[in-house]
Formats: structure tokens, sequence, C-alpha cells
């Protein structure tokens, strides 16, 4: 219950704020420095080490890549139709193909399932975080090269290899194989803390209900894939690998939480639809809770 106050609290917090008109109009671009360079990469140097690899947790492991395969299908299919410009097609992507998984997540599971049933959904959490770290990072760095022109290989692995959460990613993948870095834990686990909040404020602060009328066939989208056709692939998956029990019901329902709010940031951050990023997180924050009920009952039934 903390937590969906919490979320509440942080976008109502930002969207009074962004009305009344204290801060700067381009506020949410500090904030979201604070998110991307500093909370973020200490989530990742706090969580992936502590993945433990089994073949018990196949499912888990590649639900965040079949939903974002899907997702790069599905917006293939979406552009041919409706002729996107590069960065309405990279925003749709990166929002539909990765979910919130943590910061929505894990208190829905806990509501529904229970606290003991959270370990599940962290694989699948930190599964997603490498592809956001990694994949996603790429993507939105490649058309923001495309945008200004200066798109070379070179020119992509060298903002690649500037970006902190990448950085950190790799580093917490690689040197605790060697090193134990836990020491460092509870600095970590204070700076991770501030991601949630300000990100959430930051999409508060961005969050502009008028420009629905503007981005409604993409945002309808966005929520449509997300929500409803991403859990239906990790239910066909499931199905396929013969995974049933708590696991497969927990993977089909965090494919469904709504897309992940740091890389809708990075979008906005690099000026990728911005409207739509903001509008498909917040929107999908509120029809989440809905859709993850149904989700619920339709799993408890099969």
């Amino acid at each position: 219950m903390t937590n969906f106050i919490l979320i509440f609290l942080c976008i109502s917090a930002g969207v009074i704020l962004s009305k009344l008109r204290i801060l700067p109009s381009d506020a949410h671009k500090s904030i979201n420095a604070w998110v991307l360079y500093i909370a973020l990469p200490a989530l990742s140097l706090r969580f992936v080490p502590e993945i433990e690899w089994s073949l018990k947790l196949l499912v888990p492991v590649l639900v965040p890549l079949v939903v974002w395969s899907g997702a790069w299908l599905f917006v293939q299919i979406y552009d041919r139709k409706k002729r996107l410009s590069p960065g309405a097609h990279t925003a749709l992507l990166v929002t539909c193909g990765l979910g919130n998984t943590a910061f929505i997540g894990f208190p829905m599971i806990a509501a529904f399932y229970g606290e003991s049933e959270i370990h599940h959904a962290v694989v699948i959490d930190q599964i997603t975080f490498i592809l956001f770290a990694t994949v996603g990072v790429i993507t939105i760095l490649r058309t923001s090269a495309e945008k200004s022109k200066d798109l070379s290989l070179a020119y992509v692995v060298k903002k690649v290899f500037r970006f902190p959460p990448f950085l950190a990613c790799v580093f917490a993948l690689i040197v605790p194989q060697f090193i134990d870095i836990s020491v460092a834990n509870p600095l970590l686990d204070k700076l991770m803390a501030t991601m949630s909040p300000m990100a959430l404020f930051s999409i508060g602060l961005q969050l502009k209900l008028g420009a629905i009328k503007q981005e409604w066939k993409l945002v309808s989208a966005g929520l449509l894939y997300k929500l409803i056709l991403a859990p239906c692939l990790v239910l066909v998956l499931a199905g396929a690998l013969h995974s049933t029990g708590n696991l497969a019901k927990i993977s089909v329902f965090e494919a469904g939480m709504s897309s992940h709010i740091t890389v809708s940031l990075l979008a906005s951050q690099y000026n990728l639809n911005p409207r739509y990023c903001s509008l498909v997180v917040g929107l999908g924050i509120v029809l989440g809770f809905i859709t993850s009920t149904c989700w619920y009952f339709i799993l408890n039934y099969l």
C-alpha cells in the first residue's frame, strides 16, 4: 500500500508543480540526470551481481527477451501502416519492449501472490534492466544520432561507452566474479532508493493530459501491446515450455506491467516524443492496476 501511495503522491506533486509553474520548464531534465547517472547505476551495481543462473529460471529469464522481440515485431507492423517518425518509432519500441517490473511489479505481486513469491520477479527485473542498459540504450542513442545526423558506428559506440548505466551494468556483470563489491551495498541502497520517487516526480512534471488528443493513437498502441499483448506472448511461452504454478503465473503477470519509467525518461531526455513517453507511463500505471487484476483472475482460471 505504501508504494501505491508513493506513486500517487510523486506523480501528483509533479503535475501540481508543473501547473503552478514554480519550477523552470526544463526542471525535469536535471531530475532525469540524477536518475539516469546516479540512481540507475547504483541499482545495477546492487542487484545484477546477485543473479543466480539456473535452468529452473528459464521462463523468467526469457520473459524480457520475448516481450522485447514481440515489441519489435509489433512496432514494425504498426509503423508500416502509420509511417511513424524515427523518434516516435523508437519511443514506441522501448516503452513497449521494457516493463516496470520492479517498482510497480513487486508491490503488485506481493498484493496478489504474497511477498514470498517476489524472488521470481527479481530475475525478470534484472534481465529487463540488462536489456535496458544495453539494447534499450543503444536503440535510443542510435535514433538520437540519426536525428542529429551524426550517425556512425564510432559515434554510437562512443556514446554508449560514456553512458553510466551501461558501464555500471557491464561492471556489475564482470567485476563481482573476481572481487566482492557487496561492501558498498548500504551506500548503493541509499542511492537507488531515490530512483523511483524522482522518476515518478519527473513523469508528473512532463505529464500533459491535454496532449492526449495529439498522441492518443500512439498511446493506445503502446498500452495495447504492453498491458495485453505482451502477457499473451508470455502465456504462450509458458505453455510451450510446460511451465506451471506460480512461476508461470508471475512471469505472465510481470509481462503485463506498465512501461519502464527510466527508459521513458531517457527517450524524453533525447527528445524522442516526450509527450507520448510521459502519457504512456502515467496512463499505463493507472490502467495497469485494472489489467493486472484481470490477468490475476484469468491465470487462476486457466
